[in-house]
């Protein structure tokens, strides 16, 4: 299992102003998963993705990341963990405009002191497509190569989980689509285990399994996804995000 929760509860505020974020969410990532996390807005989705990696903390319930129980680490444990087995990827991209992509790739590691283990960042950088732009600085790519940079800094680490959150949110549906592909790639081709929140149907569909929130808990799924069936899905939901 590279990913789960049981109970996981988040709320913020204290009583008449209480608001309950997650209710009491079980879930479960297999390794080598990529698993989709839709839902309305106010729904949870990115409370889950934030909880499950460590980026913010829990009210209530335990999150695991392979075996490690992360709930209640000291945060400079939590730190070493979400460094060593976790990468991110984020609508903003996040690259440092004063490094080269290659630079950028391989940054995370740099900072933690470890080598970077050559064989797996050149797969990572032929599988991405960024080999001829690897000397070229953030504002010298499109928005759909910064985004494929950010996606190969996420893997070069060899972390348990990747966790995307709206990773095509700022592209064209062509440059999206090849994120997209990629990611898939990654799962297929070299084992990487992927959640990803999206409000996309389309970016749903390249996952092999689609979790629906609603008012906090999971309220729906569905295994190998299409568009086609991620919006009928969604159709089924009132504005509230319950089944009508």
């Amino acid at each position: 299992m590279a990913a789960r929760a049981e109970g996981l509860t988040k709320a913020y505020g204290s009583g008449e102003t209480r608001v309950v974020a997650l209710d009491s969410v079980d879930v479960s990532v297999e390794r080598g998963e990529f698993v989709a996390i839709m839902g309305p807005s106010g729904s949870g989705k990115s409370t889950l993705m934030h909880c499950l990696a460590g980026l913010d903390t829990a009210t209530g319930g335990q999150i695991f990341i392979g075996e490690t129980e992360i709930t209640g680490l000291k945060d400079k444990k939590l730190t070493q963990l979400r460094r060593d087995k976790i990468g991110f990827i984020f609508q903003a991209f996040n690259l440092l405009p004063a490094l080269t992509a290659l630079e950028n790739i391989t940054l995370p590691m740099d900072i933690a002191g470890r080598k970077p283990e050559q064989a797996w960042v050149d797969k990572v950088i032929d599988t991405v497509g960024l080999a001829g732009r690897l000397k070229h600085r953030p504002t010298e790519l499109s928005g759909g190569q910064q985004q494929r940079v950010a996606c190969a800094r996420a893997l070069a680490s060899k972390p348990e989980i990747i966790f995307a959150d709206e990773p095509t949110g700022n592209l064209d549906s062509r440059a999206g689509a090849e994120v997209l592909g990629f990611l898939r790639g990654s799962v297929d081709d070299l084992g990487q285990t992927i959640v990803m929140v999206t409000h996309d149907p389309v970016a749903a569909s390249y996952a092999d399994r689609v979790l629906f929130l609603a008012d906090g808990r999971i309220v729906d799924g569905l295994l190998d996804p299409t568009a086609d069936s991620v919006l009928d899905r969604m159709r089924r939901f009132d504005g509230a995000g319950r089944k009508s």
